[in-house]
Order: C-alpha cells, then sequence, then structure tokens
C-alpha cells in the first residue's frame, strides 16, 4: 500500500466541505419551493461528499490497510472541484430561488453542529 503524509489540515479541510455541502442541500430541501431539483449537478455533487466522506473513514482506518498516495491523490482533487460543483447546482436555480437558497444556505451553515460532517460515516455517524 501507498506511503503517504496526511497534512496537518486535510480533516479541518474535509469536515467543511461536508458542512458546507450539507448546508447547501438543507438550503434547497427548504427553499426550492415548487421548483425541480437540478438533477445532473446534484448527482455530481453527491459524488463529490461521497468522495469527502470515504476520505474521512478512511482517515480512521490503520494506515497499512489503505493507499494514502492515492487517496490524497483524489480527495485532494475533489476538494479542489467542490466549490465549482456546488456552484453548478447553485446556477442551475432561478436567479429568484437562486438568491433565496444563498441566503439559507449561510444561516443553516453557521448553525451546523460540526459533527454532522460524520453523517453516514460508518463508526462515526453521529
Amino acid at each position: 500500500m501507498g506511503r503517504a503524509t496526511i497534512p496537518p489540515d486535510f480533516r479541518a479541510r474535509l469536515e467543511a466541505a461536508r458542512l458546507d455541502t450539507l448546508a447547501l442541500l438543507r438550503a434547497l430541501d427548504r427553499g426550492l419551493g415548487p421548483h425541480p431539483a437540478p438533477t445532473a449537478p446534484l448527482a455530481a455533487l453527491a459524488d463529490d461528499d461521497a468522495d469527502c466522506g470515504e476520505a474521512l473513514w478512511a482517515l480512521d482506518q490503520q494506515a497499512h490497510m489503505l493507499n494514502l498516495t492515492a487517496m490524497l491523490r483524489d480527495t485532494t482533487a475533489t476538494l479542489t472541484r467542490l466549490p465549482r460543483t456546488r456552484q453548478h447546482v447553485r446556477d442551475a436555480l432561478p436567479p429568484l430561488t437562486r438568491d433565496h437558497v444563498a441566503q439559507l444556505e449561510r444561516v443553516i451553515r453557521a448553525a451546523l453542529d460540526p459533527r454532522e460532517a460524520y453523517s453516514d460515516i460508518p463508526g462515526r455517524d453521529p
């Protein structure tokens, strides 16, 4: 398995990314009204969020069980792409809905419990 050094801020970056995504998803749940959810951008967002969740799970595993070099490479790419992916979801909304969702997203993000970054992660799900 690959040897790698985990950057000291890696877990915090993953947690923040998952919380940012969760805030957007909850804002969409509350703020879309009669408008349909943008399916393709949401599918890409779900994939990126799953990558971050898997990486958080991997950080809790024994290092020799995983190829950390590959995990770091792939997850760093996801973390780089994720803000654009979230923006594509927002951009797919009608303008008035987009503004409402953005306001909700900020309020929800500020109120999230940091432990929620571990939702759906085996052994850590709050």
